[in-house]
């Protein structure tokens, strides 16, 4: 049989009891301290919602602005020029003419050599022309002849008349007339002539005096 050393013996003595009253205390034991669960990343994608609108609902979709809502910028307008107007006048309007004259002898009246001027009165206006009249001058005029004036109740406008007026005239002498149309005693017109022509020239006596038809060709 071995013998155990001393040395070793008294060392589990001492061992075996609690000198100091204290239990002796157990080496530390360093664990590693635990890391914190990653955080998961997912590929979600991100949403944004238009900043003009602010509340969505289903099923209804928000209108657009067109071109009528938004004011586009514009030039100032300048204001309207007053616009002119015109008015018709009603005014008389009247042509006249000589067609010619011719030479006779009038009994009926105690005269003897009388000239007959032939004229024609146009109305040009827009009016009518009531109790229109002419009126035969001549330079050699001698007595009043009863049929130097010649009237017609109505001339209307865009009408016409031919008339025969007469005049007491010396025998043989160049007669230099003057016809006045006049409507409603207002004279209208004058026209003179210095010689009064044969009417012959002019395709003789005209047939419709006294008669109002239209102005024509």
């Amino acid at each position: 049989m071995k013998k155990i050393p001393v040395f070793l013996f008294l060392a589990f003595i001492l061992a075996a009891c609690d000198t100091w009253g204290i239990p002796p205390q157990p080496f530390p034991v360093w664990t590693p301290i635990p890391s914190r669960t990653p955080g998961i990343v997912t590929a979600t994608p991100l949403i944004l919602l238009p900043p003009s609108i602010d509340t969505f609902t289903p099923g209804v979709i928000p209108a657009s602005p067109t071109n009528t809502d938004i004011p586009s910028p514009t030039e100032p307008l300048e204001p309207p020029s007053p616009t002119q107007t015109f008015t018709a006048v009603s005014a008389p309007a009247v042509e006249l003419d000589i067609l010619g004259c011719n030479t006779g002898l009038d009994i009926l009246h105690g005269m003897g050599e009388v000239t007959n001027a032939y004229v024609n009165i146009k109305n040009t206006g827009n009016v009518d022309l009531p109790n229109t009249c002419a009126l035969l001058r001549a330079i050699d005029e001698d007595r009043e002849h009863p049929d130097k004036k010649r009237c017609i109740d109505n001339l209307p406008a865009q009408h016409q008349v031919k008339l025969k007026l007469t005049v007491d005239s010396q025998y043989k002498v160049d007669t230099i007339i003057q016809v006045e149309v006049a409507s409603s005693e207002t004279v209208l017109l004058r026209v003179e002539q210095q010689s009064c022509r044969n009417i012959s020239l002019f395709g003789g006596t005209p047939s419709d005096v006294n008669v109002v038809k239209p102005i024509g060709p």
